[in-house]
């Protein structure tokens, strides 16, 4: 990837954002029934990316019935009225396509990359189980426990998941975002094939769903099939009509601290600090200064805090900036890192906080800048050389509000950033108040590396 990034420096920022801009764009419709289609075209391979976008994640959840959209993800692989156990993923299978599907905070997708020919089928096995899922006791029993290995595999045998499932926990405590997108335990334990069914229910609705295709397709097509299987499914009201909280996160009063001890081969540090989302396209443009500081800091090889405290410093053996502003709830901007032999996670947490402080007190030069937003600019425009990526990206955009119109309007923002609003942002929000620190302490290992589960699929 660094090797086409560096041959889309080589033709230029504004020339290469040019070209992009010439690209077939999207098209969007509507449905009778709410159900929002996005076409993508994309004919340099005679591929075709299936994705339903579903507006429901961990941020919906309420406490009791943690990793129920998780759960429900791997339910949805269990039959339908029309289709048995195990049959969706084989008849994928005998037309020679991958499919699989994903849970994050703010929605659920699932998707199929098939040859184009293929599309029809998929779009009616997506459709059927949209609207016929069946739920089987012996089925949930036997798919909760596959759920709860995975969650010790991923995040309780794993230091670095106890570490980031502790600083959500610890950073958030009103908002959802506190609980973990798997579930925390006990809830898992407790949960009911009655929970699921309900689940499915309120929310797997056309009306609070997104089709996105891309590839080789022509989108007059997409829709007709669109109107022709899921047009027919009836929407309904959500839950987020009638109890539309916004349940917003309270004032920081100070810092927060907390401490995981796991066995693990390192120490590590994660700092992080509450800072805006993006919601505005037009207006939120500290949203694109921090996306700037992200990319200043860490956005390319000897970056801020690899130059100066991995090779130049020697102070830590792995730093790391992260930030995005695409959210449906608030976002925090972290720093982390793994300290050296004989540097402390205290003193390594200094020094990141440090780097953000310089660019505080002496900003960054037009030059630095220039060259961040163009490498920057280039990884975003850059996984659209998918057609797998541009369908993901879609999605992400339309399920969290800010619509995949918006996509080259963004990068447009991101070019004006001027060294004073990233200078502005780096002084405003790295604060005490607005910090929470996560540290890994390590314990010895076993020597024993954990099996992911039998079974787990997604």
């Amino acid at each position: 990837m660094k090797l086409k990034i560096r041959a889309i420096l080589s033709i230029g920022l504004f020339g290469f954002c040019a070209a992009l801009a010439q690209a077939q764009t999207a098209q969007e419709f509507v449905l009778k029934n709410g159900m929002k289609v996005v076409v993508k075209e994309d004919r340099r391979a005679p591929t075709a990316v299936q994705m339903v976008w579903y507006k429901v994640g961990s941020i919906d959840e309420l406490n009791g019935t943690t990793g129920i959209s998780h759960a429900l993800e791997h339910m949805m692989f269990k039959g339908t009225k029309k289709h048995k156990v195990g049959e969706f993923s084989r008849l994928v299978a005998e037309i020679g396509g991958q499919e699989n599907a994903f849970t994050a905070n703010d929605f659920t997708a699932y998707f199929q990359q098939i040859e184009k020919t293929h599309l029809e089928t998929v779009m009616a096995l997506e459709a059927d189980r949209m609207a016929n899922l069946q739920f089987d006791a012996n089925e949930f029993a036997k798919e909760i426990r596959v759920i709860m290995e995975e969650r010790r595999w991923r995040t309780d045998d794993q230091p670095m998941g106890l570490l980031n499932e502790a600083l959500n926990a610890a950073a958030w405590t009103a908002h959802p975002y506190h609980h973990p997108v798997v579930g925390w335990m006990d809830d898992l334990q407790h949960m009911t094939v009655q929970d699921i069914a309900a689940w499915y229910r309120q929310w797997y609705a056309p009306n609070n769903a997104t089709l996105v295709v891309a590839g080789d397709v022509d989108a007059k097509r997409v829709l007709a099939l669109a109107n022709k299987y899921f047009g027919k499914i009836a929407p309904h009201a959500l839950p987020r009509d009638t109890r539309n909280k916004p349940q917003n996160e309270p004032q920081q009063l100070g810092p927060r601290r907390v401490t995981v001890k796991a066995p693990a081969e390192n120490p590590y540090v994660v700092l992080g600090f509450k800072v805006p989302a993006l919601r505005d396209v037009e207006s939120d443009q500290e949203a694109y200064a921090l996306d700037v500081l992200s990319a200043v800091l860490d956005g390319y090889e000897n970056a801020r805090l690899t130059a100066n405290l991995v090779r130049t410093g020697s102070k830590a053996v792995s730093v790391g900036a992260s930030y995005s502003g695409v959210a449906r709830g608030p976002v925090l901007f972290t720093l982390e890192g793994s300290p050296a032999d004989g540097v402390t996670t205290e003193q390594l947490e200094g020094l990141l906080r440090a780097e953000v402080e310089r660019v505080a007190k002496e900003g960054v030069s037009p030059q630095e800048l220039q060259r961040v937003k163009t490498q920057l600019i280039a990884s975003q425009v850059y996984k659209r050389d998918s057609v797998f990526g541009q369908a993901m990206e879609i999605g992400m955009m339309e399920t969290a509000g800010i619509g995949q119109k918006n996509i080259d309007r963004i990068i447009d923002r991101l070019k004006s950033v001027t060294p004073e609003q990233v200078q502005a942002v780096a002084q405003k929000y790295f604060k005490d108040d607005n910090l929470t620190v996560a540290t890994l302490v390590p314990l010895p290992l076993d020597g024993k590396k954990p099996a992911p589960p039998p079974g787990m699929l997604h």
